[in-house]
């Protein structure tokens, strides 16, 4: 099945649509902020000499801050319009950049990741629970990554039936119209009432909080709540599972961030044993 019958059906958010719409909301600060944040998790001042490969790559935002930390980058996704996407960030800041490749392809696409090499950084952030066979595109990566290399992903953690209720929220959504109507009058109120709330416990400035969001990984705020009502497929896994599964690849951890057992992603970075 195409990516376009999978819309049709309802069996797929359509990512690409919302990274298309962040785009225009994209400025150096953003970008800037991507940048520190890669940065700060690999624990590295410069990617210069090292390949990155960007499995889903999205709005095209973190290929963009690798290559502009000096990595040789190739980036894919299996959406047509995130490519799209980073496609346009490469014209706008990497214009014909032999060093930064650009393609439509999907993780569980054997064939297609045979073609991709291995790399010194293989990165692919809250991605793989959204494939719809996560555990399959968890194992397709661990090859791709170089003997010696590091494996940067973010995965939803599993929250039991608090998962499973998001999952039907996330299929309303992506059901049609009316679904999406009808998750956006519930949820957006919800999700701003709840940040106004912690910013009245804080004692934060409400406008300030929502404008300093971009300081996490230099995203927005409504662009990442549409991704997280729509995104589906989707599917969990508890930190433990992740660690266990790269280990019998033949990875070691190197830094784990979890969200505390709550909702989000536990992001990881695996090192590749040069022996394995």
């Amino acid at each position: 099945m195409s990516h376009a019958e999978e819309i049709q059906r309802g069996d797929r958010f359509e990512f690409g649509a919302n990274w298309a719409r962040f785009l225009t909301v994209l400025d150096d600060e953003r970008i800037a902020q991507a940048r520190a944040s890669l940065k700060a998790m690999l624990g590295v001042e410069t990617l210069e000499g090292k390949s990155f490969l960007d499995v889903g790559s999205g709005s095209g935002l973190f290929s963009l801050a690798a290559r502009s930390l000096g990595a040789r980058v190739r980036s894919f996704d299996y959406d047509p319009n995130s490519v799209a996407c980073t496609r346009e960030l490469r014209r706008r800041y990497f214009k014909d950049d032999p060093d930064w490749t650009v393609e439509e392809g999907s993780v569980l696409d054997p064939a297609f990741l045979s073609t991709q090499g291995t790399h010194d950084i293989v990165y692919s952030w809250g991605v793989l629970h959204h494939t719809g066979q996560m555990n399959q595109a968890l194992d397709n990566v661990a090859p791709l990554v170089a003997p010696g290399g590091q494996l940067f992903i973010a995965i939803y953690n599993d929250q039991g039936g608090t998962s499973r209720r998001w999952t039907a929220v996330k299929k309303l959504y992506c059901s049609g119209l009316p679904g999406r109507v009808v998750v956006r009058l519930v949820f957006y109120p919800y999700f701003a009432a709840g940040r106004l709330l912690a910013d009245i416990l804080k004692r934060r400035n409400p406008f300030t909080s929502y404008a300093a969001y971009k300081s996490a990984r230099g995203m927005s705020v409504v662009h990442d709540w549409e991704d997280w009502l729509g995104g589906y497929p989707f599917e969990v896994a508890k930190p433990e599972e992740i660690f266990e599964r790269f280990r019998r690849h033949g990875f070691t951890l190197e830094k784990m961030k979890t969200c505390a057992g709550g909702l989000g992603c536990n992001e990881f970075i695996f090192s590749r044993n040069p022996k394995h």
